[in-house]
C-alpha cells in the first residue's frame, strides 16, 4: 500500500477513534449526573422522612416568630405558624422533590433544588425548635449578616491569591494575626489605627506566603499549613505573657453600628443590611470593589492570566512573579482586616484561637462560589447562616445537645467541599510554581 493511501487511512481512522472517546466521556458524565441525581434524590427523602415522623409528631403548639426590634421606628406582628400542620406540609414539599429528583432528576438545576430542600428544611427544624415558644427571626437575620462577614472576607483572601496561582491554606492565620494585633493596638490608640495595624499584619504574613512560593517555590501548603501552626502559636504565649499581666491592652473599644437614615427604617432589610458596623459595610464594598478590579480592569485581566496561564502571560511581557506578590498581598490585607471583626467587630478582646476554624470555612466558600467574589458572598451567607442559627437554637430549649448545634457550620463545610453541591474549577495554574525559562 502506497504512502499516500497510510495516510489517508489514517486521517480517516483519527476523526472516529476521537468520534468514540468523546461519545464515551459523553456517557460517563452522563452516568455519573444520573448517580449524582439518584443520591441527591435519597438525601431529599431522608429529609422529608425525619420531618414528617421526627418532627412533626414531637411538636405541638403555635411557633412564633418576631419580625422586628423594640424599638423599630416600624412594628410588624410576629409571624404565628401551627407547628404540626405546617410541619406535615413542608414534609411533603421535600418528598415531592426528592422523588422527581430520584426518578428524573433536575439536570442543571439540581443544585438550586437541593439548596430549596436544605431551606425547607432548616424552616421546619425553626418550627420544631420553637413550637409553644417564641424566636426573634429578624435578631437571628442580623446576626447571619454578621457572621457572613469574616467568612466572606476570608474567601476574599483567597480569591485574590489563587486567582494569580498561589494556594492561601494560610487564611486562619491571617485573621488570627489581625484579631490580635487589632486588639492590642485598638487598646493602646484607638479603633481606626487597630483596623489599620490588623490589615498591615495580614499583609505581613501574605509576603511571607509570597516569598517562600514564589521565590523559592517552597510547597505552598505546607507554606499555609506553617502560618497558621506559627501565628496560632505566637498570639497563644503572647496572650499569657503579655495580655495576661496587662488587660489594659486587651481592651480595644468596639465599632458601633452605624444607621443609615430611612434605609434603616425599612422592615427587616433595614435591620439586616443597613445597621451594621462599618466592618461589615466594608465586607460589602470589598466584594464590588474585588469584583470590579478582577473582571473589569487590566490588573485583573493580567492577575486572571497568570493563574491560567502564566507561560503565555510571560510571552506577552507580564511580569508574573509581580502580579502574583500583588495579588497575594492584597488577599492578606483582606484577611488581616477580617481579622479584626472578632475583636474589634463584637468582644474588643482577643482570647485563644477565637477564629475558630473560619479561614477555612473561608477556603470552603471560595470553592462553592466557584472563586467568583459574588459567589463566594453568597456561600458565606450559607455558613454564616448555619452559624447563627446554631447559635440561637441554643438559647431555645431544645433536645438537640448544644455540642450537636456547635457542628452545624462544620458539616455544611464538609457537605460543600465534599462536591454534593456540585463541582467548580479552580485556575489552571493554581498552586503551581512558575519558573521564567
Amino acid at each position: 500500500m502506497s504512502d499516500r493511501s497510510s495516510g489517508s487511512m489514517e486521517f480517516e481512522r483519527a476523526p472516529i477513534e476521537s468520534y468514540v472517546s468523546n461519545e464515551a466521556k459523553s456517557n460517563v458524565l452522563s452516568k455519573s449526573k444520573i448517580r449524582r441525581a439518584k443520591i441527591l434524590g435519597i438525601i431529599m427523602l431522608l429529609l422529608s422522612a425525619v420531618v414528617m415522623f421526627v418532627l412533626a409528631p414531637a411538636s405541638q403548639g403555635i411557633a412564633t416568630f418576631g419580625l422586628s426590634f423594640p424599638d423599630d421606628k416600624f412594628q410588624l406582628d410576629a409571624l404565628a405558624i401551627p407547628s404540626t400542620a405546617a410541619l406535615y406540609v413542608l414534609a411533603m414539599v421535600l418528598a415531592f422533590l426528592g422523588g422527581t429528583q430520584f426518578l428524573k432528576g433536575f439536570q442543571r438545576k439540581s443544585t438550586l433544588i437541593l439548596g430549596i430542600s436544605f431551606v425547607v428544611f432548616v424552616i421546619s427544624i425553626m418550627i420544631w425548635a420553637t413550637a409553644g415558644q417564641e424566636f426573634s427571626l429578624i435578631s437571628m437575620l442580623v446576626s447571619t449578616i454578621a457572621r457572613t462577614t469574616p467568612i466572606a472576607l476570608g474567601a476574599l483572601s483567597g480569591i485574590l491569591c489563587e486567582r494569580s496561582g498561589v494556594v492561601n491554606i494560610g487564611i486562619e492565620g491571617m485573621l488570627l494575626g489581625g484579631a490580635f494585633t487589632g486588639v492590642v493596638m485598638g487598646s493602646l490608640l484607638g479603633g481606626w489605627i487597630g483596623l489599620i495595624a490588623a490589615t498591615i499584619t495580614g499583609g505581613i504574613l501574605a509576603l511571607l506566603l509570597a516569598f517562600l512560593s514564589i521565590n523559592y517555590r517552597v510547597d505552598q501548603i505546607i507554606i499555609g499549613v506553617v502560618i497558621n501552626l506559627l501565628v496560632l502559636g505566637l498570639t497563644s504565649f503572647l496572650t499569657a505573657q503579655i495580655l495576661v499581666g496587662r488587660p489594659e491592652w486587651n481592651d480595644a473599644p468596639i465599632f458601633p453600628a452605624i444607621k443609615i437614615p430611612i434605609l434603616g427604617d425599612i422592615p427587616i432589610i433595614g435591620p439586616m443590611f443597613f445597621d451594621q458596623t462599618v466592618i461589615v459595610y466594608a465586607m460589602f464594598g470589598l466584594v464590588a470593589l474585588t469584583t470590579f478590579m478582577l473582571f473589569r480592569t487590566r490588573w485583573g485581566l493580567r492577575t486572571r492570566s497568570v493563574g491560567e496561564n502564566p507561560k503565555a502571560a510571560d510571552s506577552l511581557g507580564i511580569s508574573v512573579s509581580k502580579t502574583r506578590y500583588l495579588a497575594v498581598i492584597y488577599g492578606g490585607m483582606v484577611g488581616g482586616f477580617a481579622g479584626a471583626w472578632f475583636t474589634l467587630g463584637t468582644v474588643g478582646r482577643f482570647d485563644e484561637g477565637m477564629t475558630g476554624g473560619a479561614g477555612f470555612i473561608g477556603l470552603a466558600a471560595m470553592i462553592f462560589g466557584g472563586w467568583n467574589p459574588v459567589g463566594a458572598l453568597g456561600a458565606a451567607l450559607i455558613f454564616g447562616f448555619s452559624d447563627s442559627l446554631s447559635q440561637k437554637l441554643a438559647l431555645v430549649n431544645t433536645s438537640i445537645p448544644t455540642e450537636f448545634l456547635a457542628m452545624t457550620p462544620y458539616l455544611v463545610t464538609i457537605v460543600v467541599v465534599a462536591g454534593l453541591v456540585g463541582r467548580a474549577r479552580p485556575p489552571a495554574a493554581d498552586g503551581k510554581p512558575f519558573e521564567k525559562q
